[in-house]
């Protein structure tokens, strides 16, 4: 009996790891063949003043407020001066990576004259990165 006691608590442990790692397997399934992210505004290689307004663009993906796993939708992030997640990594959520769990599609950012990459990096419901698949990445110059 000792002995069963034991193999269930091993099984329930391998459950436990398991599923959280294959629900991070299932989010990077659900984006869109074709799926594409896009900044609209401003172009690459731009010449820009601060406020500088940010539009993100979606192709073959719907956006969708963060909160819940839909498949073929998720929501922007903006990662600016840094290095974009890897897919199945969650967005961090600091002054170089920006969320808009809302939904949103434009951003104003305050950015200092210099140079400056900015990345529209999509990530599903709970925010774990669908990766380069859905990323885009400009360059531009604030002047």
């Amino acid at each position: 009996m000792r002995g069963s006691l034991w193999l269930t608590v091993f099984l329930a442990c391998l459950v436990a790891v398991a599923v959280p790692a294959a629900a991070i397997a299932q989010s990077m399934d659900l984006a869109p063949a074709g799926a594409r992210v896009g900044i609209a505004q401003p172009m690459n290689g731009a010449t820009v003043s601060s406020p500088v307004t940010v539009v993100m663009t979606t192709v073959y993906i719907q956006v969708k407020p963060a909160g819940e796993v839909v498949s073929g939708t998720g929501h922007h992030h903006l990662v600016i001066d840094d290095v974009p997640p890897a897919a199945g990594d969650v967005v961090t959520n600091d002054a170089t990576h920006l969320h808009f769990g809302k939904g949103q599609k434009e951003a104003t950012l305050d950015l200092a004259p210099g140079i400056h990459t900015i990345t529209a990096q999509f990530a599903d419901g709970l925010h774990r990165s669908y990766g380069p698949q859905l990323a885009h990445t400009i360059v531009i110059r604030v002047r």
